[in-house]
């Protein structure tokens, strides 16, 4: 029998929720206090809002957003190009044997809850949602 961690849907365990949160600390303070040699990079304001740990801790999947509620699809070439940069600038301050590699993505969280919230205000829906708890108090 397989341990429950190398199942493909299993939760992430303690560990990797650690790890990851603690990694999202360093990369934000590094990405805060390092000034990049890329001009892509140079001006713009990264926020790490969240990091997955693989099972094995050797992966990071980094989900990332630019402060102003812009695109960041055009920033992140340039996040994969300093990604070993990063790394060896997070090695020593994280303690673990083997430093994660970096993968950065796009969070679309803030642009789904925005989405959500803008449809939940549609006078179609607010009516929908008034005639159905119109219903349920008969």
């Amino acid at each position: 029998m397989k341990p429950k961690s190398s199942q493909p849907n299993s939760a992430p365990s303690q560990r990797q929720l650690r790890v990851g949160e603690e990694l999202r600390h360093v990369l934000s303070d590094v990405m805060l206090r390092t000034e990049f040699h890329d001009p892509v990079l140079a001006r713009e304001h990264i926020t790490v809002s969240e990091v997955r740990m693989s099972p094995d801790l050797k992966h990071a999947l980094v989900f990332a957003t630019v402060l102003g509620h812009k695109d960041i699809a055009p920033l992140l070439p340039a996040l994969k190009r300093v990604a070993p940069f990063l790394r060896a600038q997070i090695a020593p301050r994280l303690g673990l044997r083997v430093t994660p590699e970096l993968k950065f993505v796009a969070d679309e969280a803030m642009e789904q809850a925005t989405r959500i919230n803008e449809i939940l205000h549609k006078p179609e829906v607010a009516r929908d949602l008034g005639a159905e708890s119109g219903e349920s108090e008969d």
